[in-house]
């Protein structure tokens, strides 16, 4: 772990479910520093978290107090402000040879439905979600290659996420849960996205990373399959919401930039983890 000491970590969006899971994976390795944007009476306690709303909040002042060597981009909110963000980041990055990690995701890829789609792939999307996260790719794709590495996500599950509280919600207000019949994806779970993350910053790399399960899932199975690991199906409504006719494809997985087998995960890894 020698090289562990040498970074200065700063997260943005770190009170965030992500966020908060890369915080906790890191902290014990490296000097790891976090934003918050919420008000939180213990994190406010902690020296090494800042609170930080990027919508009307400077980041140079705390970019002057960590001057870290690794940014992790983990953040939620206004589009077009994160975009502004992001080009003071990109700013800074390049003056101060510093690196960033850009948590993007599948919906680079929305407006392509045929296929699963690569690292190299162009990117296309029909969505405000999908154009947003591109217009922050393509500006970091043009910082020093070394100095930036982009994440693609899917889906992100696990205890404790979102998606899986709302779903855990929905059932315990006897609401329906909605499903996409047609929507074949990929995955992934936070416990395994903060590994993929650790080993990225150890190994110094760099580039585009697809950090989704192996295997392919269609929406609604996948959903019925994270109610079944609760022993919930019983009290369970679906909503079947059809977008298109045809089976239209949501993934992202590697081809260039593989991740050692251990680090790997498919879908099924996901659901066991549920159980636990």
């Amino acid at each position: 772990m020698a090289i562990a000491s040498k970074h200065r970590i700063l997260i943005l969006g770190g009170s965030g479910f992500l966020g908060g899971a890369i915080y906790k994976e890191l902290c014990s390795y490296f000097r790891t520093f976090s934003t918050y944007s919420t008000s939180n009476g213990q994190l406010e306690k902690n020296h090494h978290f800042f609170h930080y709303n990027f919508e009307d909040d400077d980041i140079y002042e705390i970019l002057d107090i960590v001057k870290p060597t690794l940014i992790i981009s983990a953040l939620r909110g206004d589009f077009s402000k994160q975009v502004l963000l992001h080009q003071h980041l990109a700013e800074y990055i390049f003056a101060h040879k510093v690196k960033l990690l850009f948590l993007s995701s599948a919906n680079v890829f929305d407006a392509y439905s045929k296929y699963p789609s690569y690292e190299q792939d162009k990117t296309l999307s029909n969505s405000i979600y999908g154009h947003f996260k591109i217009k922050i790719e393509n500006m970091l794709l043009r910082l020093p290659k070394r100095q930036v590495a982009i994440l693609r996500l899917p889906m992100v599950f696990g205890n404790q996420s979102p998606r899986v509280n709302d779903i855990l919600q929905n059932i315990k207000e006897n609401e329906p849960i909605e499903v996409f019949p047609n929507l074949i994806m990929n995955v992934t779970t936070h416990s395994k996205l903060t590994q993929q993350i650790h080993y990225i910053i150890n190994r110094n790399k760099y580039g585009i990373f697809h950090l989704g399960s192996t295997d392919l899932v269609h929406h609604d199975e996948f959903i019925k399959d994270i109610v079944t690991s609760f022993e919930l199906e019983n009290k369970a409504i679906y909503k079947r919401v059809y977008t298109t006719n045809d089976d239209r494809y949501l993934a992202v997985l590697p081809k260039f930039n593989k991740l050692p087998k251990h680090l790997q995960l498919n879908s099924l890894f996901l659901l066991n983890e549920l159980k636990l």
